[in-house]
């Protein structure tokens, strides 16, 4: 009879399990390395020159190549985030929960933070920008059997009135709407800012956009967009961060516990 066994207390079998293991091993390591080249080290409160890298340590810069001709590495070399935070700790003792100083929807503290991404616009595969006004977006139009909401009256978490929409903005990669351009009014005028869809109901029925996060008098202070029908990857963060902190930071009240 022929056997699997390389001796009395070792077969075939055994040895399968060992190599699993020990593959499975190497592979959690390499992807928990992996995982590190974003977001480490981490900042130490107690002092400036401790590094916070955890096991195992941060890899070796790895060269991206983009579709673009540019090249990025990763963990990057640029120098940490220097903005300060316009926010005081409630407490001197380590993880302290931050008390915001000003406005934090302007000030981009908790939920109002953004990243530091590149001020250019998101592209297509062929290089152009990605997110476009209908009426700059060729070929694009809103189906007839849906709501077209541009003229319609933009309704805050108050009920009032906040802005009219007068653009549609697309995504030319996905083929949907990705913001609504809506005309608000501030102490220097009126000026038209950008709404995150996904922030928003249309109802065609009623004629209006309904948006739960903000009031009504903060459309005025939603980020700007410098060109007008063009919005950069930084911007899009801000607008976008603006909005969703307002589910926390629109009213007193939201920022209170329930009970």
């Amino acid at each position: 009879m022929m056997s699997a066994a390389f001796t009395q207390y070792i077969d075939v079998a055994q040895v399968v399990l060992y190599l699993f293991w020990a593959f499975l091993a190497a592979l959690i390591f390499y992807v928990r390395r992996e995982d590190k080249r974003e977001g480490y080290p981490l900042e130490s409160e107690r002092s400036a020159h401790i590094t916070v890298q955890g096991w195992p340590a941060i890899p070796s810069p790895k060269a991206f190549h983009l579709a673009d001709g540019t090249t990025v590495y990763a963990p990057r070399a640029e120098p940490q985030d220097t903005r300060p935070i316009k926010a005081t700790p409630i407490g001197p003792w380590p993880g302290a929960p931050l008390q915001p100083d000003g406005d934090p929807m302007v000030d981009g503290v908790g939920p109002a933070a953004y990243a530091e991404r590149l001020d250019i616009p998101d592209a297509t595969v062929h290089g152009t920008p990605k997110l476009l006004p209908l009426r700059s977006a060729e070929g694009f139009h809103i189906e007839a059997n849906d709501p077209d909401p541009r003229g319609m009256d933009v309704i805050g978490a108050d009920g009032k009135v906040g802005g009219v929409v007068r653009d549609v903005w697309v995504d030319r990669s996905e083929y949907i709407m990705r913001y609504l351009e809506i005309e608000v009014g501030g102490k220097d005028g009126k000026r038209n800012v950008l709404l995150p869809t996904t922030l928003s109901r249309i109802s065609g029925s009623k004629r209006q956009v309904t948006v739960k996060s903000i009031t009504s008098k903060q459309f005025a202070k939603v980020p700007a967009h410098r060109k007008p029908d063009v919005v950069t990857r930084l911007e899009e963060d801000r607008i976008c961060a603006y909005y969703a902190s307002g589910h926390l930071y629109a009213t007193p009240e939201r920022a209170e516990p329930l009970v």
